[in-house]
């Protein structure tokens, strides 16, 4: 959806249309499932959650503000959500900025690669990014499979975007290591596939 059609569509939402209102709904509900299923596998509290998060939308619409992002917004709105939901659920209390899991996995259409060396590389991808700490893990979804930027980084995530960047950097160089180590396990593989085939 064009960032200006999203605007009038959310201010049509605002003014009460239910047609917008549905169309924000048929428009975000997979990605948010899909976004929601990277913290929990539960699929019933991500359904809760995003079907909470439409009503409490309803119920408020004339409050609402004008975000920049209408995505970003619902983003924000239920990973927030899901952490209050999860939290309830576990019953002691949970630092969201800090402890909660993370599950680094493709949308289902980055699934559909027909090349056999695209599917591997993908593959690793997930392999070295699974290795990071949640937060990280995160950082590198967002950044590089939704295409935001640090700024909207940190409005969803709710931190200042001093705290993006040093998040980022050490995403980078952890990423590097993770790299480093998967490239020396994949040579003394290759030499010893060499040494035992000549």
């Amino acid at each position: 959806m064009e960032l200006e059609h999203e605007r009038d569509i959310w201010g049509d939402f605002k003014k009460g249309d239910w047609h917008a209102y549905t169309l924000l709904y048929d428009t975000y509900y997979k990605r948010l499932n899909n976004y929601g299923y990277k913290f929990t596998r539960d699929v019933a509290l991500i359904e809760d959650a995003i079907q909470d998060l439409f009503v409490k939308l309803w119920t408020n619409r004339e409050t609402l503000g004008e975000p920049s992002s209408v995505k970003n917004y619902l983003y924000k709105a239920l990973r927030h959500a899901l952490f209050r939901k999860i939290k309830s659920q576990r019953k002691f209390t949970l630092a969201p900025a800090e402890n909660y899991d993370y599950t680094f996995e493709l949308s289902w259409h980055d699934h559909l690669v027909v090349d056999e060396d695209e599917r591997e590389l993908q593959r690793i991808i997930k392999e070295v990014t699974g290795k990071l700490p949640a937060r990280q893990q995160e950082i590198v979804y967002m950044r590089f499979y939704e295409g935001l930027s640090y700024e909207e980084i940190a409005e969803i995530m709710s931190i200042n975007i001093n705290s993006v960047y040093k998040l980022w950097y050490k995403t980078v160089d952890n990423l590097k290591d993770a790299l480093r180590h998967l490239l020396c396990v994949l040579l003394v593989y290759c030499v010893s596939r060499t040494g035992t085939e000549g």
